[in-house]
């Protein structure tokens, strides 16, 4: 098998794939809250009454509808989203950032209350990596709300390699919902994962979203 390294996997056609992502709005039907069972409007306006600034970073956020939506109701919170394809809608208030760039390049320039990836970590090449650096994007109280499917984690050593990042993410103070097949992680956390990164396969095939997804290969450190 041919893996492919950042630069080859963010010129594949899986990964630029736009049916995942792009029409999704915030609540309701075909929605954040209905993909992530959480309801950003109400997550967010909750902390307003806590305290502000207020953040919310979107990985992989396709066109930004959603934030779009967000950024014209939520006027006090500062929302940023980064995709790898500039295909966004117009129409955001000044309290939105979209951001055109590989997840792999970017750097936050702060901490953030709320993270989400709906669907996006399908098409990433190190997924582990991601969500060990955006766990430690959070607030002390923040929160991160992503998709992860765990056969498209692999090994060459380990049949059941998703099952060994599932309990290696829950003993860093992850939660991973099996059935759902979402992760979430509440504060920030310091995430070391014993594995190192192989490269991405895009011929792997559909996943449980029936969509073509990247396989992730790794091997122990």
């Amino acid at each position: 098998m041919e893996l492919k390294n950042d630069q080859e996997l963010a010129m594949s056609p899986v990964v630029a794939n736009c049916r995942m992502n792009r029409e999704r709005q915030l609540c309701g039907g075909n929605s954040y809250e209905q993909d992530l069972r959480l309801n950003p409007l109400d997550f967010l306006n909750a902390r307003l009454e806590e305290r502000q600034p207020v953040r919310w970073l979107d990985l992989c956020c396709g066109s930004g509808r959603a934030l779009v939506e967000a950024s014209q109701q939520l006027s006090d919170v500062e929302i940023t989203g980064i995709d790898l394809v500039d295909m966004f809608v117009p129409g955001g208030s000044s309290n939105l950032q979209l951001i055109d760039c590989r997840l792999e390049d970017w750097r936050p320039p702060q901490q953030y209350d709320l993270i989400t990836c709906v669907h996006g970590l399908h098409y990433v090449g190190d997924k582990l990596d991601v969500i060990s650096k955006a766990s430690s994007w959070l607030t002390v109280d923040g929160l991160i709300v992503a998709h992860l499917d765990l056969n498209n984690l692999r090994h060459n050593g380990h049949s059941t390699f998703g099952r060994k990042v599932a309990q290696a993410l829950r003993d860093a103070g992850l939660q991973y919902d099996s059935r759902r097949r979402i992760i979430r992680c509440e504060g920030r956390t310091e995430i070391t994962m014993p594995w190192h990164f192989r490269g991405s396969d895009d011929n792997a095939g559909p996943n449980f979203t029936g969509q073509p997804a990247v396989n992730s290969w790794y091997e122990d450190v």
